[in-house]
């Protein structure tokens, strides 16, 4: 549902394909899209849902055979139309990306794959609640959270430069979830979310600043034996890590024990806190609760978090009320959804629009704020002059410039040029769709 928000709300015409009536009728009462009941692999149903003039197919069932099969059908159906599939299962990760031109496929999505990247990545940096990577990760919008101890508080922005040495920008805040713009008058509180853009090898030096010193993750426990649990094992034990996967179901175990022989595997509920204490929970390094219920991943969190771990990550995909989960010390909070609908949503523009499209699309700030990253091309307007003399629409801020191999943490004497990839932040009302859409008319 997720994806359905984002493309009607950008004034797509969507429609919806479900075997379930109270799925589709949510979906028609709540935005403007279209609903066709059935199976989507169903050449019939295809056509209802009038695949002969569509511009795009987005497969995202719970079974891989169905999306490739559904694909396969609407290209069938119509040579011209681009195809998106989710495929998770692991045993077919390598091979259709070699075959994806016999299925039709335009793009692939493996939602677990990725976000197992990504957690790695939190891993390494175990002060940052989230981290987005842009210009081939060489800039990065990260997350930190203002607590009693830290040198933010009370800091008014235009004496960051006292707190740390790191070049940085500050984004956006996130106060009591209300996104703040901050000026150089805003003074920094606990409790504040700060998203700060970085080039990542001044990563260390801002954590060391702000007295932020966590070690990178040795000790890891994963609660919950899914699909991310596998990627992202088969990533940390290459690292070196000490992993232990808890899982419930017994076949699974066997399953992951099997593909993953230097994993420690333990059959068993993760909400039963004395399995948890008799696997030494307290002195890991990192707690992950990845089970597939968003109030056990959460119980379990809360959990290592009143204990003292030092980083917690916690999978939430269907609790919508994202002001509550940021008051919650749930630590970083993941989402596949969210993931694959950037993902999504960056093919769709750029498939509306074949020049100037974002290269990449990030949801920060709970999904209040958007991340865009630009390959500048000669349409590109305001080329060579000082952003001081540029007029940005409101909420709009260039974070980052990349010139050549040059990184900008920009300034108001700071330009770009064609060829440059400029980073974007904007507020949720603002739909960029290509990089020109950012200056006032």
């Amino acid at each position: 549902m997720s994806l359905v928000k984002k493309l009607s709300t950008e004034g797509y015409e969507v429609t919806l394909i479900d075997k379930k009536q109270s799925i589709l009728g949510d979906a028609v009462n709540r935005y403007d899209v279209m609903a066709v009941q059935g199976n989507c692999a169903v050449i019939s149903v295809l056509k209802e849902a009038d695949v002969e003039n569509a511009d795009l197919l987005i497969a995202v069932l719970g079974a891989d055979e169905t999306n490739l099969l559904c694909c396969v059908t609407a290209h069938n159906i119509n040579p011209n139309i681009h195809t998106i599939a989710r495929i998770r299962t692991p045993e077919y990760n390598e091979q259709v990306y070699d075959i994806r031109d016999a299925f039709g496929l335009s793009m692939v999505l493996n939602p677990e794959r990725r976000l197992s990247i990504e957690i790695e990545r939190l891993l390494r940096y175990p002060g940052f609640l989230h981290r987005e990577s842009f210009a081939k990760d060489r800039v990065e919008i990260v997350e930190v959270r203002v607590d009693e101890k830290s040198p933010l508080v009370h800091c008014n922005l235009m004496n960051l430069g006292k707190v740390t040495t790191a070049k940085v920008l500050v984004c956006v805040v996130l106060r009591d979830g209300m996104v703040i713009t901050p000026d150089g008058k805003f003074e920094f509180e606990v409790g504040d979310r700060v998203f700060v853009t970085a080039p990542t090898s001044n990563l260390a030096n801002l954590l060391k600043d702000l007295g932020i010193i966590k070690r990178p993750a040795k000790r890891v426990i994963i609660c919950g034996g899914g699909r991310i649990s596998y990627y992202l094992a088969s990533r940390l034990v290459k690292s070196g890590m000490d992993i232990t996967i808890i899982e419930k179901n017994h076949e699974k175990c066997l399953y992951l024990a099997e593909q993953l022989p230097k994993v420690n595997i333990i059959h068993g509920d993760a909400t039963d806190f004395s399995l948890l204490e008799s696997e030494r929970i307290e002195k890991c390094d990192t707690l992950i609760a990845m089970t597939g219920l968003d109030e056990m991943n959460m119980v379990i969190s809360l959990y290592g978090n009143s204990i003292g771990v030092s980083q917690v990550i916690t999978k939430v995909e269907y609790f919508e009320n994202s002001q509550m989960l940021g008051k919650l010390p749930l630590g970083s909070i993941i989402d596949p959804k969210e993931l694959s609908s950037n993902t999504i949503v960056r093919y769709v523009r750029a498939l509306k629009n074949q020049t100037s499209a974002a290269v990449s699309v990030h949801s920060i700030a709970d999904g209040q704020v958007e991340a865009q990253e630009f390959r500048l091309d000669e349409t590109a307007k305001n080329c060579g002059k000082p952003l001081k003399q540029i007029k940005l629409k409101k909420n709009v801020l260039i974070v980052c410039i990349r010139h050549e191999s040059e990184l900008q943490i920009p300034d108001g004497d700071s330009v770009f040029y064609e060829g440059d990839t400029v980073i974007v932040v904007t507020g949720k009302k603002h739909i960029v769709n290509r990089f020109n859409d950012i200056f006032e008319e």
